[in-house]
């Protein structure tokens, strides 16, 4: 995706003349691809600032999850 060049096929077949499930096995398929995340990223201009709160906000997120974690773990 972001890389250029970078072309994968994605391939959802119609079975019984039903677009209706093809079109939300194509939509799952792009969600866990990230495509709707990466489009909702690039809608706007991001600025130096905005991506370092974004990331140390995601950082703070990933540590807090890891130590609920160990906690549960030893019980606590």
């Amino acid at each position: 995706m972001g890389i250029k060049g970078d072309e994968r096929l994605m391939r959802v077949d119609v079975r019984n003349n039903n677009v209706d499930q093809a079109i939300r096995v194509l939509k799952k398929k792009l969600q866990n691809e990230g495509l709707f995340n990466e489009l909702r990223k690039r809608e706007f201009h991001e600025t130096r600032g905005e991506k370092s709160r974004r990331k140390k906000a995601a950082g703070k997120r990933r540590a807090l999850k890891a130590l609920e974690k160990r906690k549960r773990e030893q019980g606590f």
